[in-house]
Formats: structure tokens, C-alpha cells, sequence
């Protein structure tokens, strides 16, 4: 009977190895107080001493991940979960009906149908090409669209859904995966997500939102904009203060993310 037993299991293993990605065992989990660079645009700065790069999934080579990697640093690609962008390769993937009103700010971007099975499809498929490419983890984005006028109906469960199964899908290909904003539902996902992306926090005064990311010992990745934090030192290091308190991993960065200049809360 242990003999029989032994050879189920050997047999169930050999069967996921063959599987993988699609049952990955384990993925990256990156820790509190974790340094980072986040650059979204232009020719990426590979020089930064730090832990991880947020870099564009679809414009990011695959040679520019193998060198990250080979000096030692983690990779988290960026991609957008809940609006269309009409420049990405795959842009004329998505059905006509699932696209809904433009983005405040980004005429070329329109918000997604987030209950729609063509959109979780190409999601998917977004996936796959991050661990074709040998990316880390995801970061994607718009994942708190219930929260803004659409031009669908969705609500906040509908946004619980998509956002675990972007995070399921994620951890099945051994890819570690982060919420992005969405302060309200951080409690709800926090067991579900490896550490949280935001914006602005200081700012608009939201950051205790994501301390239950750091209380799970998962790190927060936050930028800050405001050009105040640039030209005034003490304005800087008072919050930098205030985000070495919350253990954020806090950088000042330009709106547009394309290392026009970077400061670091952290040593």
C-alpha cells in the first residue's frame, strides 16, 4: 500500500512538472522595505542599486530582463489590466462591446468590460508573455475601475472577482503579482496579492490604507509626484519620514516615469 501510495505521488508530481507553469509550486515574494526603480517609458536606466525594476511588459525586451537578472535584481512588468490602450500589440484583440468611456487625463485609453471572458483572455495571454519573457512578477494596472464611471455597470464584487483571478492566474504561472491603488478592497485582497503598487498616497492621505500590507509582512511600493518634494528638501523628508514609519518603499518620481530624475526614501 506504500509502495502504491509513493508511486501516486511520484506520479502526481511528474504530471505538474509537465503542467508547469500552469500549477507553479512557489513564485518571487518580495519583502518589506524592498528598494525598487520604476521606469515606464524611454531607454531604461539600468544602473540603479536596487532590488527590483518596474519596467512596461510589452516594451521591455527580453534581453533587458536576462541583464537585470544577471546583476542580481528581480523584475516586475507592468501592464494594463482594466483599460484598452489602443498603441499595444495586442490592442485589435479586444471586442468592440467590452471597450467603455476614455480615461480622465488618457484620450487613448478607454476602460475594459472587467466581467467580460474575451478580457480575461487576453489577460491571460498578457500573463503568458511575462513568463515568456522571464519577468518576476506583474503589476497590472486600473485594477480599481468600480470606483469610476465607466460606461459600465460593474460593482465592487465584480472588482474582487477579476482582480483574484488576475492574482490566481498570476500565482499558477509562478509569478508574483501586486495590487495596484484600490485603498478600499486592500483588506479583502491583501492574503491574495504579494505586495501593493501606489500612487499618491501621501499626497491624498491614504497610505494607512495599505499598512495591512506591511502588518502581513508584504511590501508597498509607493511614488509620490508632487513637484514640492523636488524643490523643497524638508517637504521631502518629512514625508520620506513619515514613510520610513509605515515601512513604504517610497520614491519621488516624474508623472510620466521615464527617469527624468528619481529620489529614494530608503538608503
Amino acid at each position: 500500500m506504500r509502495v502504491l501510495l509513493f508511486r501516486l505521488t511520484a506520479s502526481c508530481l511528474l504530471l505538474l512538472s509537465f503542467l508547469s507553469p500552469l500549477y507553479a509550486a512557489d513564485w518571487y515574494r518580495p519583502p518589506v522595505s524592498v528598494t525598487w526603480q520604476w521606469q515606464l517609458d524611454g531607454v531604461v536606466n539600468e544602473g540603479y542599486d536596487v532590488d527590483v525594476y518596474d519596467i512596461d511588459l510589452f516594451d521591455s525586451p527580453a534581453d533587458l530582463i536576462e541583464r537585470l537578472h544577471a546583476s542580481g535584481k528581480k523584475v516586475i512588468c507592468y501592464f494594463s489590466a482594466g483599460s484598452y490602450e489602443d498603441w499595444r500589440p495586442d490592442a485589435a484583440v479586444f471586442a468592440a462591446k467590452d471597450l467603455g468611456k476614455t480615461l480622465s487625463g488618457w484620450d487613448n485609453e478607454r476602460w475594459l468590460d472587467i466581467r467580460s471572458q474575451s478580457v480575461r483572455d487576453v489577460m491571460i495571454r498578457r500573463l503568458d508573455l511575462a513568463v515568456e519573457k522571464g519577468c518576476d512578477g506583474v503589476e497590472p494596472d486600473n485594477v480599481d475601475s468600480y470606483r469610476t464611471n465607466t460606461g459600465f455597470y460593474f460593482h465592487q464584487n465584480d472588482q474582487l472577482k477579476f482582480n483574484r483571478f488576475l492574482a490566481t492566474q498570476a500565482h499558477q504561472r509562478g509569478l508574483a503579482i501586486g495590487l495596484k491603488n484600490d485603498p478600499d478592497q486592500t483588506r479583502a485582497l491583501v492574503d491574495e496579492f504579494d505586495f501593493s503598487v501606489v500612487e499618491q498616497c501621501f499626497e491624498y492621505s491614504e497610505c494607512r490604507s495599505y499598512s495591512i500590507f506591511i502588518k502581513n509582512n508584504k511590501p508597498v511600493l509607493s511614488a509620490e509626484y508632487r513637484k514640492i518634494y523636488v524643490d523643497d528638501v524638508s517637504q521631502k523628508n518629512t514625508m520620506c519620514k513619515q514613510s520610513l514609519a509605515l515601512k513604504f518603499s517610497t520614491l519621488v518620481l516624474p508623472l510620466e516615469l521615464n527617469d527624468a530624475f528619481r529620489l529614494s526614501c530608503l538608503p
